[in-house]
């Protein structure tokens, strides 16, 4: 699937996508003075707070993520060739999307057999 990423990438997402809701408050809120004028100000106030909270938990959620991704292992993607970082026992490669796994119990694909040496063929 092209959708599903790797576990990190997927919480840089969640942290930009709390600044952009915290943004958008900060500028919806400031939209209600223009449109309400006194009583806009509270609202200005509420929505400003809000947005404020909003920016200070994505930047909460960035410093984690990189604390995390400081310690996660780098690897080889087998597919691309790139190295991507890890975490848990399974997570998809950062570029290509394929899921890697250091269990091999929860190996989806078996290794090729034909690394063995071929036997002669007889006729």
């Amino acid at each position: 699937m092209k959708w599903k990423t790797s576990k990190i990438s997927t919480m840089r997402t969640w942290g930009l996508l709390l600044v952009l809701i915290g943004l958008g408050l900060c500028v919806l809120g400031t939209s209600g003075i223009i449109l309400f004028g006194q009583t806009g100000k509270i609202i200005a106030a509420i929505f400003m707070v809000f947005g404020i909270i909003s920016c200070f938990v994505s930047m909460g959620v960035y410093f984690w993520v990189g604390m995390i991704s400081t310690n996660a292992p780098v690897l080889e993607c087998p597919e691309c060739g790139k190295n991507t970082k890890m975490l848990g026992e399974t997570d998809r490669c950062m570029y290509c999307h394929t899921i890697l796994t250091w269990n091999p119990d929860k190996a989806t694909a078996a290794p090729a057999e034909s690394e063995s040496p071929a036997a002669p063929l007889q006729s």
